[in-house]
């Protein structure tokens, strides 16, 4: 025995019940947060007479597979799951490293009026995505792109929020780091893409996560551009199982826990790079 033995660390009961307390509160929200999937599961597996039994079901039903050969032949699930992906995947890769690169421009390269490029990104934030529906689609139909991906995909690449979030992550860099690379013979693209990129992963792979969510969600846009069926999108596709007088609603339960599967993929895959993109802006040192 010591005699410099450390003592065992007390804690207050108060404090020791609002750490319960706290706990509880989380678990309480997580199950409240929980509940829609649950039940989504669930219907997923009955058939749509048997969600309007009273008591509704709350354990799993044998209709899951009729459930699923309904919906690829109804809408061809499978078909518009790839469009998705697709759509979604090109958009999030080129959308994130045009907002890299403008971010980037904007925190590290001096000129003349880049103030007032700032000044009219922050304000491109607060013009409604309604106001901008109707010359957009004259844009897309003088061209000729209606009904096709491009007109899905190109016209919101650049991403005010984008910009903006990888900007805050490159204003911190140190110039040392570019200046000593420029020494070195580097490049400027190869110097943005060998030693700046890597250094942000964080806050990229949280834009990559919120683009990527914003593009797979989105309904409006696509439902106005694509007219071919075998172009849609998933929820463009599922909206087709709502009509005048039925629902689907077994199909639409189903359709739409499928459609959560990438989303979930997604940030399981890039779970730590969303939180400590985060975090970084907040903790600093």
């Amino acid at each position: 025995m010591t005699a410099l033995q450390q003592a065992p660390v007390r804690i207050h009961p108060a404090r020791r019940a609002g750490r319960y307390l706290t706990r509880l509160l989380l678990v309480a929200g997580a199950v409240v947060s929980l509940v829609p999937f649950f039940w989504m599961a669930i219907a997923a597996t009955h058939s749509t007479s048997e969600l309007f039994h009273s008591p509704p079901p709350f354990l799993p039903g044998g209709r899951l597979l009729d459930n699923l050969v309904r919906l690829q032949d109804t809408i061809g699930f499978g078909r518009v799951l790839l469009n998705s992906v697709g759509i979604a995947v090109v958009h999030t890769v080129l959308s994130s490293l045009i907002s890299a690169m403008c971010g980037y421009g904007l925190a590290k390269y001096r000129f003349r009026g880049r103030g007032l490029l700032l000044g009219a990104v922050l304000a491109t934030m607060m013009i409604p995505f309604q106001v901008l529906l109707v010359p957009l689609f004259q844009m897309m139909a003088s061209i000729g792109w209606i009904d096709s991906y491009q007109a899905v995909v190109l016209p919101f690449l650049a991403n005010s929020f984008g910009i903006l979030l990888m900007r805050q992550s490159f204003v911190d860099f140190p110039d040392e780091l570019l200046e000593s690379a420029r020494i070195d013979g580097s490049g400027e693209l190869r110097t943005f893409y060998q030693v700046v990129l890597p250094c942000v992963r964080p806050q990229l792979g949280a834009l990559v996560i919120f683009t990527f969510m914003a593009q797979w969600n989105s309904f409006i846009w696509p439902l106005l551009m694509l007219n071919s069926e075998d172009k849609y999108t998933v929820p463009v596709a599922l909206n087709t199982l709502t009509g005048l007088s039925h629902v689907d609603y077994s199909g639409l339960m189903l359709g739409s826990l499928l459609a959560t599967l990438p989303l979930m993929l997604l940030f399981l895959l890039f779970q730590r790079q969303f939180v400590a993109g985060l975090l970084g802006g907040a903790v600093k040192g």
